[in-house]
């Protein structure tokens, strides 16, 4: 009975339902098609089929009309987790304003620009996997983002309109390791490679660990990439200045529990392999690469004030360089930042370098080196297999190879604050600082704004003026008198320091200063500046061996070896050379809490104690930095 009353109803019904409410006809088009025929350029957007049925977004740009004489161009790859609907802009007729200045340079110079998300990321289908591993202990699947590159390059040639079957990839950062992961299994049609700022081991000194120290300031990084396909935003924060945001943390756990992280794999990977394992060693791009012959030309780009990636290129070139029989590995060190090669260059925080070297470096060596191995008939490139630039005296130099100089001359402690050539022979044996977790060290001068957050200048830092932390009691200073003659040095400084501490475990921070002379008439705002010239960090417990952590015994003498970033410099006549010896950076890094706990990550209140540091500087007992120095 209901059931015929409810069908007689909808009889009823249907014909007034025919005739419910008027409609409005939308103001918006099913598609736009924008009116482009004013515009110099193409812009497409495609999914590229990877070999396991997964889809890669990529956008591809293309000027409508080639240089004289050309009927085809070759293609520039750029491999990314951000976004590469982002890297092609929109808005103007003129395709060279749509991108970066090298894009434009090269999209005027007739190449094809594609840009590809990873998979799992943005456009792209598919999982995500942070620094996805090379297929191997860490990663049993057959994918991985070499053989995306393969199939990348592969459907590009065959589908991209007027392209000359020649590609060359190019990218800084992550994207810069992805050029490097691609060189594993190059498809034949890559004829160049640019890794700029490259991770190539994230535990061993690029973006993630530095001599065993955690850099806890990633963690915004991971929340933005991990926590959704596209961009996350900023992670929140509970106070202006991060040295408040963390220290109330107390640990790297506790700012982790705080915010949610543990829910992101990456973040718990950090957590679960503190020490250089197995896990690492899987992946470290410097031991992959040269398992593979060697047949594209390489352009590895390094900056010599990289605050995230200061590692990658120059390991990887270093690792190369042996097996290089053909002469295709090339370095170029510049007085950069993180990416800086892609800026003007002309200079760094207030330290000016009398040029526009990216620029230069752009205009006169990327260029001829893509055009040489990408353009038929160009002219060779005629790079050294080293171009370096050289701070102090500010002139490129042409070298044979990197480093231009062993770490063989050893740059003594002296007592009373003094540094010399020579070896100490009478005078205070140590000199003593109380290290305070409670009250670390800031790595600059607060308040210190996140990362990447608005107001930020994280990309200067590693030139700030050191002034203010050398006068502090928990910093030893030491310091030559005015240089008569210029000290020139061009490789890894090593930092040589013998100490005891009460505590069973802690970190040393080393820093190589220029400080210029007290008053500088042509740049009185440079007068007496503390310019770091190559800083870094040993956490104590990995001083035998960054793959396993073991207690300093308390109040012995123990020797604390490491390498500091790579450097061309010149320390020139009237500066001094300075050294600074502390034991916390923060919150660059996490605080070790100068006991002994299984993962500093976990660390409790009470594992954080105030400790006295002696550092050595007697006769056979004779802590030093060795130098790299140029005869």
């Amino acid at each position: 009975m209901i059931r015929r009353t409810l069908l007689a109803l909808s009889t009823i019904l249907a014909p007034l339902a025919a005739h419910a409410a008027p409609s409005i006809a939308p103001d918006t088009p099913d598609t736009f098609h924008d009116a482009d025929s004013t515009f110099d350029y193409t812009r497409t957007s495609v999914m590229i089929p990877m070999r396991d049925g997964v889809h890669l977004h990529a956008v591809v740009l293309a000027a409508k009309s080639l240089p004289a004489g050309r009927t085809t161009a070759p293609i520039m790859l750029e491999r990314t987790p951000y976004d590469a609907e982002s890297m092609v802009g929109h808005g103007n007729a003129d395709g060279a304003m749509l991108v970066r200045g090298y894009e434009s340079t090269l999209l005027r110079a007739g190449y094809i620009l594609a840009f590809e998300d990873v998979r799992g990321k943005d456009g792209s289908e598919g999982d995500y996997v942070n620094e996805r591993p090379l297929h191997g202990p860490d990663n049993p699947t057959p994918i991985d983002h070499a053989t995306d590159a393969w199939d990348t390059i592969e459907w590009l040639t065959h589908n991209v309109p007027r392209n000359n079957g020649r590609v060359g990839m190019i990218g800084t950062s992550y994207d810069g390791m992805l050029v490097a992961m691609a060189l594993t299994h190059p498809h034949p049609a890559l004829k160049v490679a640019i890794p700029a700022n490259p991770v190539i081991n994230t535990w061993m000194n690029d973006d993630d660990f530095h001599g065993g120290a955690f850099r806890m300031i990633g963690y915004d990084y991971y929340y933005e990439q991990d926590a959704a396909r596209g961009d996350s935003g900023d992670l929140w924060r509970n106070d202006y200045d991060d040295y408040t945001t963390f220290l109330h943390a107390g640990s790297a756990s506790g700012f982790v529990a705080q915010h949610g992280l543990e829910q992101l794999g990456f973040v718990r990977k950090l957590h679960d392999h503190p020490a250089y394992d197995g896990f690492w060693q899987a992946q470290a791009l410097e031991t992959i690469l040269p398992k593979t012959p060697i047949t594209v030309p390489t352009l590895w780009i390094a900056g010599q004030w990289d605050q995230e990636d200061m590692y990658g290129a120059v390991a990887a070139f270093e690792a190369l360089r042996p097996h290089d029989t053909h002469g295709l590995e090339h370095l170029v060190l510049g007085p950069w930042h993180h990416g800086g090669w892609a800026s003007s260059g002309a200079s760094l925080g207030p330290i000016q370098f009398d040029s526009s070297t990216g620029l230069w470096f752009r205009q006169s060596v990327l260029l001829p080196f893509l055009n040489a191995a990408l353009v038929p008939g160009s002219p060779p490139a005629n790079l050294p297999p080293v171009l370096a630039f050289q701070t102090g005296t500010n002139t490129w130099q042409h070298l044979g190879n990197w480093p231009a100089a062993k770490p063989s001359r050893a740059l003594y402690l002296q007592p009373d604050g003094g540094l010399s050539f020579a070896a100490p022979a009478t005078g205070p044996a140590s000199d003593a600082y109380v290290s305070d977790p409670q009250k670390p060290i800031p790595y600059r001068l607060r308040p210190i704004r996140p990362t990447y957050a608005k107001g930020s200048t994280w990309h200067d830092w590693l030139v700030d003026d050191q002034r203010p932390f050398s006068d502090r009691t928990d910093v030893l200073t030491y310091e030559t008198a005015p240089l008569d003659h210029a000290v020139t040095i061009a490789g890894a400084p090593v930092a040589d320091i013998i100490a005891a501490t009460t505590g069973t475990d802690g970190d040393f921070v080393v820093k190589l200063i220029d400080v210029y002379p007290d008053e500088d008439p042509d740049a009185p705002e440079l007068s007496g500046y503390q310019l770091p010239i190559a800083m870094d960090i040993l956490r104590g417990r990995y001083r035998h061996g960054f793959d396993h952590a073991e207690p300093i015994p308390a109040n012995q003498p123990q020797t604390y070896r490491f390498a500091l970033p790579n450097v061309d410099h010149a320390f020139l006549p009237g500066h001094r050379i300075m050294v600074q010896i502390q034991s916390s950076w923060f919150p660059l890094y996490d605080r070790n809490p100068q006991t002994f706990v299984p993962n500093i990550f976990d660390a409790k209140p009470k594992d954080f104690r105030k400790v006295t540091i002696k550092v050595f500087h007697a006769p056979g007992q004779a802590s030093a930095v060795m130098l790299p120095v140029v005869p």
